[in-house]
């Protein structure tokens, strides 16, 4: 079977490495500079930020028993238990190197094209399912996996003559606008280097202190209110008005650069209660997964992913 998945973020990756372990054919498709999606890291000079998942759990058996061989291949290790005075015990898992090195490790072997954009899923003629690219090519599949946020994947698969429930493809997301900011001094964000739901923000992680950064570096995360209330300001003032809100996080530090970063589809709002979704009736198997369906977490796109390919593979 030759398979096509559409997007190289944790939940497509993660669909991509069940499908070719099972001895199937492969390719990914996604349409940025490289694999990861939301594992998102970037650096700016000599400072390194985690700009889109910033940690991840272990609390599904299977994922944890992953999560355990990465630990044991140097890749993953355990950040904290918990943010704030106590914390809660459960650890929160980060990569070395950043969480795109994550993406890097899974992507490896496989068929992954970046770069590339698909317009449409439609009926094929030589196989089931004939994939669109914007540059008039298609590719021809047996079956097709889309991780996309599902806003995305339904207008790629609308014409792809499967009937989509309408709770499904009409989910809604948060939005999240991101500041990095590369710091000439420690950031007054506490130890272990993380603060969780302060007010107006989802997360603020000092990279220095979580360990990916040489020097100081400071992400945070506006929540969706504060998102939304200044998505459609120019990106200059939007800017400044969360560096502005980030002062307490910065402290006492100047800030040598920073930059602003935007997630249109952050976190779903709701989740749907399979971890996949199959289409019934179609000419071949099409699955839509990704982390409105585990869970908008790692660990919930990751097994979304997972469950995608054993769908396909039965």
């Amino acid at each position: 079977m030759h398979a096509v998945v559409i997007g190289a973020g944790l939940s497509g990756l993660m669909a991509a490495r069940g499908l070719h372990a099972a001895g199937h054919d492969v390719t990914v498709f996604d349409k940025g500079r490289g694999p990861g999606g939301r594992l998102a890291t970037r650096r700016i000079g000599n400072a390194r930020f985690d700009h889109g998942a910033q940690f991840f759990t272990a609390r599904d058996d299977t994922f944890a028993a992953l999560v355990h061989g990465w630990q044991a291949e140097g890749l993953v290790y355990e950040w904290c238990r918990g943010f704030g005075a106590n914390g809660d015990g459960h650890p929160r898992y980060a990569v070395h190197g950043g969480m795109n090195a994550l993406a890097k490790h899974l992507a490896a072997g496989l068929d992954v094209r970046c770069n590339t954009l698909v317009f449409a899923v439609r009926p094929g003629t030589q196989r089931a399912w004939s994939v669109a690219l914007d540059d008039g090519t298609a590719i021809h599949a047996d079956a097709v996996v889309t991780t996309c946020p599902l806003p995305q994947s339904y207008s790629l698969i609308v014409s792809a003559e499967v009937h989509v429930p309408e709770p499904l493809w009409r989910t809604g997301y948060d939005s999240t606008l991101s500041l990095l900011a590369v710091l000439d001094r420690p950031s007054s964000v506490p130890a272990p280097g993380g603060v969780q739901d302060a007010i107006g923000f989802t997360f603020v992680a000092d990279n220095q202190a979580k360990g990916i950064s040489d020097v100081p570096s400071l992400t945070v995360h506006a929540d969706p209110e504060w998102s939304h209330e200044h998505w459609d300001e120019a990106p200059s003032v939007a800017h400044a008005l969360l560096l502005a809100a980030a002062t307490p996080w910065i402290g006492g530090a100047t800030v040598v650069e920073s930059q602003l970063k935007r997630w249109r589809f952050a976190t779903p709002r709701t989740i749907w209660p399979e971890p996949c979704w199959q289409a019934d009736g179609a000419r071949g198997p099409l699955v839509l997964a990704g982390d409105a369906f585990a869970g908008p977490r790692v660990e919930g796109a990751a097994l979304s992913g997972r469950a995608a390919a054993a769908a396909l593979v039965g």
